[in-house]
């Protein structure tokens, strides 16, 4: 959420800024209603001085013995009054509030201008794509021909976008999330933390899933409004909600590796074929919680330790620079990495790595205590995924495969499948 001074004595120059990421800001109701939440809150705080003074006037002439039944009556009009000049400012901040909660975070001055992924920009490349003088398979063939991937088995259990994975294939999959935990938590000073794949709605407010993306979440029936989680980032960032951080325990970085389920709305049509688009999927994910002057420099680490999973396996890949309309909700800078896919000829998206400034923290009122100050300021935020074990995984098979469809295994992995350093 939102600085509120970005919509009183800053408002115009919000929605301008506001612009970049194709987001039009109402500016007239927002200007119309601010207005009159001043003169109902000058209005209520008027009628509530004035029943305080009637009911003190009303003890003193008690006292003297005096009759109060006139100002017993006029108390009771003013408490009328009251009442109803307090529900109308509440029913006005109410309409404020719904407005701010769906106005999303402001870019940042280096995000570049446009209004979809074909409008990010190249930062930098790593490796270079593998020439093959054989007709490649992508992962759906190489699955199905090693028997490690059975996507009928997964609809008949389920549905559509599910999947199972058996034997070597599955083996590499467990290999790929043991191998980016250990390098995370040995190499980068991650702690590790085994988080709750279902969180409560206060969690998804917090960072900012709800009210804007009910759709975007699996709810399961019952009282407790229980939502399926689409990321680690929602209960990792949630471990500082309503706390007070020492200065000296920060920066704090967490890694997990959870399922995650995403119904995927409006992507239909898209990515039907495999494991690359699922409603359930493995994921590592990283979290930073920092002081705020450091975390553009965070952004840059974390992105880094990202981009350290692919250069130890050898994949080539490429980091791009979100322009403002492709920005996720919350974030006011993004560096996606793209994985180069032989299958499809292409790179893919493989992690997002986000800075939110203090726009979740506003809302999980997640602190830090200054130590100049000794006063509370709110800490800002980071995620990003370290990596997509699924993804990863079929860029690990579709670029070490050979003439013969066999998968030869980055030793970085081989440790974690006993050795194996060929699948087939």
């Amino acid at each position: 959420m939102l600085d509120p001074n970005c919509f009183r004595g800053e408002l115009h120059n919000t929605a301008t800024k506001l612009k970049k990421r194709g987001f039009d800001l109402d500016i007239d109701t927002i200007e119309r209603l601010e207005e009159e939440r001043k003169t109902l809150q000058v209005k209520t705080q008027e009628l509530q001085n004035l029943r305080n003074m009637r009911s003190k006037a009303i003890g003193q002439a008690k006292a003297k013995g005096e009759d109060i039944q006139p100002l017993l009556d006029e108390v009771g009009d003013l408490g009328e009054k009251l009442k109803d000049s307090s529900e109308q400012l509440e029913n006005v901040q109410d309409s404020l509030q719904s407005i701010i909660l769906g106005v999303p975070n402001i870019p940042h001055e280096d995000v570049p201008e446009g209004n979809s992924d074909e409008d990010n920009v190249e930062v930098r490349r790593w490796g270079t794509p593998k020439t093959f003088d054989f007709q490649v398979l992508d992962h759906v063939e190489l699955g199905e021909k090693h028997q490690g991937m059975d996507f009928e088995a997964a609809s008949k259990i389920t549905g559509s976008r599910f999947m199972v994975l058996k034997s070597e294939i599955a083996r590499l999959h467990r290999a790929v999330i043991q191998f980016m935990l250990n390098c995370q938590v040995e190499e980068n000073g991650y702690q590790e933390v085994y988080v709750p794949a279902i969180v409560n709605q206060d969690s998804l407010w917090g960072t900012r899933q709800l009210p804007k993306f009910e759709g975007d979440q699996f709810s399961l029936e019952g009282e407790h409004g229980y939502y399926l989680i689409p990321t680690a980032e929602i209960p990792l960032t949630n471990l500082v909600r309503n706390e007070i951080i020492d200065a000296s325990q920060l920066p704090l970085k967490f890694v997990a590796h959870t399922p995650c389920f995403r119904p995927e709305a409006g992507s239909y049509g898209k990515d039907t074929r495999g494991m690359f688009r699922q409603h359930q999927f493995e994921k590592v994910e990283l979290v930073w919680i920092v002081k705020p002057e450091e975390s553009f420099a965070a952004l840059e680490k974390l992105t880094q330790h990202a981009e350290i999973i692919l250069q130890k396996l050898n994949l080539p890949y490429r980091v791009v620079t979100l322009c403002g309309g492709d920005l996720g909700f919350s974030s006011t800078k993004t560096y996606d990495l793209e994985v180069w896919l032989p299958g499809q000829e292409q790179y893919r998206e493989v992690s997002s790595c986000s800075n939110m400034l203090d726009f979740q923290a506003r809302s999980l009122q997640a602190r830090y205590r200054d130590p100049e100050t000794g006063k509370p300021e709110l800490i800002h935020t980071l995620n990003g995924s370290g990596l997509a074990a699924g993804r990863t995984m079929i860029a690990v098979m579709e670029n070490n495969q050979d003439e013969q469809g066999k998968i030869h295994i980055p030793e970085v992995l081989q440790p974690y499948m006993n050795g194996l350093t060929v699948i087939g």
